[in-house]
Order: C-alpha cells, then sequence, then structure tokens
C-alpha cells in the first residue's frame, strides 16, 4: 500500500507551517502594537498622526502584513482610526497617572481637561466590616460613603467609592464634591497635609452595571484601585475602591533597584535578628 501523499496535497510539515509563520506575525504585531500604544500613551506623535506604513516596517523591521496587523490591534481597541487620504490619526491618547507621589486624579489629569464628578452617593452609613477594619472603626461606628463618577471633558473616566473617617467626612458633606478633589477637601478641612497611602492596582473585565456608568461595552477592561489613606500620624481616614476605564488611564512610575546584600551585610543582619 502506497501511504504517500497524493501529488499535491499538503504534508503535515507543509499544514504546519504556515500556522507558524501566522503565530510569529501575530507575536510581532503584538509587540509592535505594544510599544505604539505606549509611544502613544508617552505623547509621541504630537501631529496626531501615526507615521506611514512604510516607516513603520523600518523601524520595527518588520513586514507590512504585520504592521497592518498591529494597526489593526489598535483600530480595535479605539486609540486610532485610518483616514483616506489622510493616515492613521490617534482618536484616543490613555492619561498618565504617577505612583510615585500621593496625588488626586483631578491634580494629575487636570492639564488635560476638565474634571468634573458626578456626586451619586454622600450620606453617613454603618461601614462593611473590612472598611471599618481597615479605618479602625470602632463597632457600631459609622462613616462618611460618597460615590462619584468622574469625567474628562465630558467623557465618563471612573467610578470612585470612598469611605472616611467620621470626623474628616462629615465636614465635606456641604463642601463642593463635584468641583474638587476629596485630597484638596480634607486638608482644606484638617488645616494639614495628608501622609501616606498604600495603593493597590487590579485589571478586571467591567460588571454591566460599571461600564454602563463609563459609557463602555460590558466586560471591558478595567483597572480596580484600592487606596488606602492616613494622616501624617499614621491614622487611616481614607479607604477608596476606584474604577478606572483602562483605555483611559495608564498608571506610571520610576523605580530604582535596590544594591543586592553583600554576603557580610547579609551575615551582619542575621547575627542582629539572634540577638
Amino acid at each position: 500500500m502506497n501511504d504517500a501523499p497524493p501529488t499535491g496535497s499538503a504534508t503535515p510539515a507543509d499544514s504546519v507551517e504556515p500556522r507558524s509563520r501566522r503565530r510569529i506575525r501575530a507575536d510581532r504585531a503584538r509587540q509592535v502594537a505594544e510599544v505604539l500604544r505606549r509611544q502613544i500613551a508617552s505623547g509621541a506623535f504630537a501631529s496626531g498622526l501615526l507615521p506611514d506604513e512604510r516607516t513603520l516596517i523600518a523601524d520595527f523591521a518588520v513586514s507590512r502584513n504585520t504592521v497592518r496587523e498591529a494597526l489593526g490591534v489598535l483600530r480595535d481597541e479605539g486609540v486610532v482610526e485610518r483616514r483616506q487620504g489622510v493616515g492613521t490619526v490617534i482618536v484616543r491618547r490613555p492619561y498618565e497617572h504617577t505612583l510615585e507621589q500621593l496625588t488626586g486624579l483631578a491634580e494629575t489629569l487636570g492639564t488635560h481637561g476638565e474634571v468634573i464628578n458626578q456626586v451619586r452617593v454622600a450620606d453617613v452609613v454603618r461601614p462593611p466590616g473590612e472598611v471599618a477594619r481597615k479605618l479602625h472603626v470602632p463597632d457600631g461606628g459609622h462613616v462618611v460613603h460618597i460615590e462619584r463618577l468622574r469625567l474628562l471633558d465630558g467623557v465618563p473616566l471612573s467610578l470612585d467609592l470612598t469611605y472616611l473617617a467620621a470626623d474628616i467626612g462629615e465636614p465635606l458633606l456641604d463642601a463642593d464634591l463635584a468641583g474638587r478633589d476629596l485630597f484638596g477637601l480634607i486638608e482644606q478641612s484638617t488645616g494639614g497635609s495628608l501622609g501616606s497611602a498604600s495603593v493597590t492596582v487590579h485589571a478586571v473585565g467591567g460588571d454591566p452595571h460599571t461600564c454602563a456608568l463609563l459609557d463602555i461595552p460590558a466586560g471591558s477592561a478595567l483597572f480596580t484601585v484600592e487606596r488606602l489613606t492616613r494622616m501624617p500620624d499614621g491614622r487611616p481616614v481614607d479607604l477608596e475602591f476606584l474604577r478606572i476605564r483602562g483605555d483611559r488611564l495608564a498608571f506610571h512610575a520610576e523605580l530604582v533597584r535596590a544594591a543586592p546584600e553583600s554576603e557580610a551585610d547579609e551575615a551582619a543582619r542575621r547575627t542582629e535578628d539572634e540577638w
């Protein structure tokens, strides 16, 4: 019996090779899209136009198909669009928010446009157990709960749920919650500066209700940020749960790597620990 494939038919090796090439091209396209996305977020391409395909092919040393696939990724994300006779136009830039300083969103993004807060809730409530624990609220105590929808130049940016220690939050209930950052209001009310904060960031697919408020399709990527802010003496006073559109914000930080501990330093530290 002749097991050889009919003339002109693809062998297993022949069928694998195109798939392998497609996979490699997809990987390269993803890498090109990631670099372009980062450049766009950092303010590159001030003209609002991406370089033409020929320039991108030369810059990234990839094929025309790879460049087109990368641009397709960014187009599907709503970052760019192709305009006849113009080129590939940037239609949305994510704004950077630093993680190196304790600042509010309006403080960071005010230079990019007008930040408005739609106040949805502002009341005194009995806190959930986890909130009470983190804010050191005694049994039977209360906190101030504020929920605001933030818009940047009229476009939804984030949904912010905030719990404040009662003595800190109650004076703010009559303040300008629609036009001011809470950090600034707290410092104005207390007459002093806030101290430090612990921040945790997750990426999640948004639930239908949150996405509807943020005017994005259900399941869209969101950053969820938990931030516990303390006074200079270490007292926790402000616990926030922020849900931020993943297409509108990029977090940025400059990090310094600590010098590796030498064997002598490690031995000395262990000796101190034993004592």
